[in-house]
């Protein structure tokens, strides 16, 4: 690969990630009257001063601009990143039950008080970049109050794997799901993808016996349990025993994200026989989600073959990991066709998603190529991570 072209894409993503996407949250997030960040900017640009705050749109703030702080130095994001911690500990911590709450009203108290593993896990994520960024053993504490209550309430002695959610004391609750858009059962992908993540993230700060186990347990799960062995993509919803639900979905976005977090896992985790294992499969994930690519380079988001439904909308999301999993594959297997695709994708990002007057990206583009502008420029669902971290991967990695 000629080394001009790699410069130019690290340039283009240091560009992209300083001058359009945390601007936009600097500018145009942060709540002066009630603290921390404003809820919600809808997809025409309009800000929702009133929208309930919500714990993942927090916790993955602090994720991106404690990371942007520690490649790229610049004060003014150290100075987001510390108020999106001193926010949650003073707000989204339950200081009563331990955890944290899902959303706050928009003045700061309790509005739904469950325990989701998957939220509390992009706090964990957050904090302990934060301590990769400065070494502040706050949020050290924090993050490791958080996995202690993961491992206590979330992880299932019986069946191994975690469990999606609790009540706000920890107990049953009927109605698991993360969003409306998912399946009512007790395991998901989706959580345990992103408690893989924060604990590889804490493990990095916090050498610790117990998390180490944890670890290794977590990425064990993902191999024998979660990856369909007749398929390579991952299954997606599952009974307490592992009996999988929901139907035969493939979710192309959450395989490429996946092959490359799992793999991370076992660089971090530093272990040869487990990479071993898990470089095995990352190539086989990788590649399973290429059924979901367009030839414009774009990753459709996933599809029901049971149904036969496909959703073909072109999510700012799952580019942004298709460029980092296929970025992934080049780098450590070698596969220029793999860089190839990364740079597809950047491509298509580049012509459609980048709002480049307002900044930020647009959620989607539709399959007849029109814009999304239902759904959030910055909200619930909508944050500065998964594109954010595109970006400081790439400049990372070249």
């Amino acid at each position: 690969m000629d080394n001009n072209k790699l410069l130019t894409f690290k340039k283009e993503m240091q560009d992209v990630l300083t001058g359009n996407i945390l601007p936009f949250w600097i500018n145009n997030m942060v709540d002066r009257e009630n603290g921390g960040f404003y809820g919600r900017i809808d997809g025409h640009g309009n800000l929702h001063a009133e929208a309930e705050k919500g714990g993942i749109l927090n916790g993955r703030i602090l994720w991106t601009f404690s990371a942007a702080y520690r490649v790229l130095g610049k004060p003014e994001y150290l100075e987001m990143a510390t108020r999106a911690k001193d926010y949650i500990i003073a707000h989204f911590i339950d200081h009563e039950y331990g955890g944290t709450y899902w959303s706050l009203d928009c003045k700061g108290n309790p509005k739904d008080t469950k325990k989701q593993f998957y939220a509390i896990g992009f706090m964990i994520y957050g904090l302990s970049e934060y301590v990769r960024a400065t070494g502040d053993k706050e949020a050290l504490d924090y993050a490791i109050q958080l996995f202690d209550c993961i491992e206590e309430y979330s992880l299932d002695v019986i069946y191994n794997g975690y469990i999606e959610a609790c009540t706000r004391e920890w107990g049953e609750i009927a109605d698991m799901r993360l969003s409306d858009l998912d399946a009512n059962y007790p395991k998901s992908q989706n959580t345990h993808l992103h408690i893989i993540e924060p604990y590889a993230n804490l493990y990095r700060v916090w050498k610790d016996e117990r998390l180490e186990k944890a670890l290794r347990n977590m990425i064990n799960i993902f191999t024998d349990k979660i990856l369909n062995p007749e398929t390579n993509h991952l299954d997606l919803f599952f009974e307490n025993d592992w009996t999988r639900g929901a139907g035969h979905l493939e979710s192309y976005g959450h395989d490429i994200e996946c092959s490359w977090l799992m793999h991370e896992a076992a660089l971090v985790l530093g272990d040869a026989e487990v990479l071993k294992k898990v470089e095995e499969i990352v190539p086989l994930v990788a590649k399973a989600s290429e059924k979901g690519l367009n030839p414009d380079g774009s990753m459709i988001h996933e599809a029901n073959l049971d149904t036969g439904h496909v959703d073909d909308d072109l999510h700012w999301w799952v580019q942004a990991e298709a460029v980092v999993g296929f970025y992934n594959i080049y780098q450590h297997f070698a596969d220029e066709s793999a860089l190839d695709k990364s740079l597809h994708c950047w491509q298509y990002i580049k012509d459609n998603l980048i709002d480049y007057k307002s900044g930020e990206w647009y959620w989607s583009r539709h399959p007849d190529g029109t814009l999304n502008l239902d759904d959030d420029k910055a909200g619930f669902w909508k944050c500065p991570y998964h594109n954010g971290r595109m970006c400081l991967e790439i400049i990372e990695r070249i």
